[in-house]
């Protein structure tokens, strides 16, 4: 399992954010969580990360 794609975030991706305006990420869930508060950006489970839902 890969790493969340935010800078000094050891914490396992669990979401892929879809991002108009910049490249699509996979990132933790507390980052997941942020940033799909913004207008446009799309949140989606990856799969097989479900046990890092916290």
């Amino acid at each position: 399992m890969e790493t969340c794609s935010e800078d000094d975030c050891e914490n396992p991706a669990a979401v892929r954010l879809y991002i108009p305006w910049d490249e699509d990420r996979d990132v933790c869930t507390a980052h997941g969580r942020v940033l799909a508060q913004r207008d446009g950006v799309v949140a989606e489970p990856l799969d097989g990360a479900e046990k890092f839902w916290k």
